[in-house]
């Protein structure tokens, strides 16, 4: 038992050793000239103009919270739809009823997004 918090403090330490001793080379052996011309924001080679404050629609967010929703059930369903016909052999039927309310919690979601008249672009 003792064996095995050992092993797990060793692999605790180099976690946290590891990339201090990497910054730490690299603090070192890095030049270091600070400019004025490096502080400055860099907006796709032209200098920056104007207040660096822009307020942006929530429909940008509201679509990109949207994508990661539909994103993430892609991520869930490609395993369950690759070992399906084993989950199918060791659980049956549940299995398929599992992702079948899964997905119908998003499509609920999907649903409602749509009568709030947030999937409209104006």
């Amino acid at each position: 038992m003792e064996k095995s918090y050992l092993s797990l403090a060793i692999f605790f330490l180099l976690g946290i050793a590891l990339p201090m001793v990497a910054l730490f080379f690299g603090r070192l052996l890095r030049p270091h000239r600070p400019l004025p011309e490096k502080a400055i924001t860099y907006e796709s080679g032209v200098d920056p103009t104007g207040d660096s404050w822009v307020q942006f629609h929530v429909r940008y967010y509201l679509f990109a919270l949207l994508f990661v929703i539909f994103d993430v059930e892609a991520v869930f369903l490609y395993p369950w739809a690759v070992s399906y016909d084993l989950l199918r052999t060791e659980m049956g039927l549940f299995i398929l009823v599992e992702m079948t309310i899964f997905v119908l919690f998003l499509l609920i979601g999907l649903i409602y997004a749509w009568k709030k008249k947030v999937l409209e672009w104006r």
